[in-house]
């Protein structure tokens, strides 16, 4: 399924975070590839996935969102609430599901689905902020931007770095490779710089990009 294809290796450090709800701590460490594999051996289609993966994430994540029916409620800080209210048509149908919470950021990301296409929602809970991205997003160490690498047939066949505002994520820098990539994963080694592990033809291969490579599209500078 096209959203594993730049499923991030790196695991967040476990966050304890104190809040105006009900909860006094949240275990923030992502499902793993395998955790995910097996909760979705069985799934249906893409959107039944992700609400296999949703279960275990309300589980491990409590307090953090609401599961009634076909509207999913993520909590707000320091207070407020949104809703996610998933769309029943046939054909071009939207699913909204818990995927993760980025406690650097205070981000809430919903795994998305309308029609065939999969994207990302990410939810900045002190603004509720939307903002959609193609992949799973990797915070950089200075929290102020996002990595994305959507390479799979179907995807945009695009690296992306991601400007963390309280107004939304805005695309910042943009970056295609000359052949074809698959299984890209994106990490950072450090705020200026990152390291893409990927497959070009049937070889695994790695590259480092700097920030500041003159090959980067700007976007929205």
């Amino acid at each position: 399924m096209k959203r594993f294809a730049g499923r991030r290796c790196a695991v967040l450090a476990p966050a304890v975070l104190a809040c105006a709800v009900a909860w006094t701590s949240l275990d923030a460490v992502p499902l793993s590839d395998d955790e995910i594999a097996k909760l979705c051996d069985e799934a249906e289609d893409e959107a039944h996935c992700g609400r296999l993966i949703e279960a275990a994430q309300l589980r491990r994540l409590p307090g953090l969102a609401q599961r009634n029916g076909n509207t999913l409620t993520v909590t707000l800080y320091p207070s407020g609430s949104a809703r996610f209210v998933d769309g029943d048509d046939p054909v071009n149908g939207t699913s909204y599901s818990l995927w993760e919470y980025l406690d650097p950021i205070n981000t809430v990301v919903l795994f998305t689905t309308r029609g065939e296409r999969t994207t990302f929602t990410l939810v900045q809970r002190p603004t509720n902020a939307r903002t959609e991205v193609p992949s799973e997003p990797v915070v950089a160490p200075d929290r102020q931007r996002l990595v994305t690498a959507d390479f799979c047939d179907g995807c945009t066949n695009e690296l992306a770095v991601w400007r963390i505002a309280p107004d939304g994520v805005k695309k910042a820098l943009a970056w295609s490779p000359p052949t074809a990539w698959t299984g890209a994963v994106a990490s950072w080694k450090d705020g200026t710089t990152l390291v893409i592990d990927y497959t070009a033809g049937a070889a695994p291969q790695q590259v480092v990009r700097k920030l500041d490579d003159p090959s980067w599209r700007r976007v929205n500078p």
